[in-house]
């Protein structure tokens, strides 16, 4: 049974950091495109930063330049590295990982840990 644990989250002052992880169990990722997703409150959930088997990366605007996604796969891992946080970065972080390996941009993600909350205060 796969499994996706997220790690990470907490209370920040605007401009600081926070390290998420994620680390997977049941199924080996290495290539299989992983992801982090996000969810604040009264809006729907969005994409923040995916990783595919090559390591190539990919972003939202918002968060370019200041948030690097990374893996580790002998460790079934996949990082977001958050710098110069803002209170709009304020939300529940979800990691996800897609359905297939050397999936698409848009293949669906199928598997997602339980959360992490990142509040960041004004």
């Amino acid at each position: 049974q796969v499994q996706l644990v997220e790690s990470g989250g907490g209370l920040v002052q605007a401009g600081g950091s926070l390290r998420l992880s994620c680390v997977a169990s049941g199924r080996t990722f290495s290539m299989y495109t992983m992801g982090w997703f996000r969810q604040a409150p009264g809006k729907e959930r969005e994409f923040v930063a995916a990783i595919n088997w090559s390591r190539g990366t990919y972003y939202q605007s918002s968060v370019k330049g200041r948030f690097t996604i990374s893996r580790d796969n002998d460790k079934n891992t996949v990082y977001l590295q958050m710098n110069s946080l803002i209170p709009e970065d304020t939300a529940v972080y979800y990691c996800g990982v897609q359905g297939r390996p050397y999936g698409s941009g848009s293949e669906p993600y199928e598997y997602w840990g339980q959360g992490t909350q990142v509040t960041v205060s004004s």
